[in-house]
């Protein structure tokens, strides 16, 4: 199975896969605070999400995603964790993901074509001003391997600033690549560079 990779700009990126224990403690809950508040305004639950939560699930994300193998992939924004997260995700191409993908709301159609060096082109959808007023703002990035569907979702709660971000989440998107494992004989395993 393909794996997704990304070079990230450190600058800008905290990597929330990978990061246990207290490497990147304080982004993981961020997010995931935000992720709960966000969801909470959705429900049209105005009281903040407590310590707890974030905390409990701050520990278990890592092992949870560790566990996806490189099928999944997420970032906090470094300079303001609960502004942005974004999460790769790469998912096998069966017939129900291509009849659920084809049954999508039409403003699913305002897609625009974006070319990656590594995945070739495919498409990105921002929905920077949601209908719902407790919609988050959020750009979607897709490509069709052909047998895998590659997608990138960023999500922001701030919809004054998400357009400032826009070009990083550009730049991510771009980097975004697939490493495949080839079994050479009875036990030797070969990992071809993306490039």
């Amino acid at each position: 199975m393909p794996r997704l990779t990304a070079t990230a700009d450190e600058r800008l990126w905290v990597p929330v896969t990978g990061s246990l224990g207290l490497r990147g403690r304080r982004h993981r809950k961020a997010a995931i605070r935000m992720l709960l508040d966000s969801s909470r305004r959705q429900m049209g639950l105005e009281t903040p999400s407590g310590r707890m939560a974030p905390w409990l699930m701050s520990q278990f994300v890592p092992m949870i995603m560790k566990r996806m193998d490189g099928r999944v992939l997420a970032w906090v924004w470094r300079d303001d964790p609960e502004l942005l997260i974004a999460t790769a995700q790469l998912q096998e191409l069966t017939p129900h993901l291509r009849a659920a993908r084809a049954m999508m709301p039409m403003e699913f159609d305002d897609t625009e074509a974006f070319h990656s060096p590594h995945l070739g082109t495919g498409e990105r959808l921002v929905i920077d001003l949601p209908r719902g007023e407790n919609a988050p703002p959020t750009a979607t990035y897709t490509w069709d391997t052909g047998s895998h569907l590659v997608t990138l979702t960023a999500m922001s709660p701030d919809r004054e600033r998400f357009g400032t971000v826009l070009g990083a989440i550009d730049e991510l998107a771009r980097s975004l690549r697939l490493d495949d494992d080839l079994t050479v004989g009875e036990s030797n395993v070969l990992r071809l560079d993306p490039a």
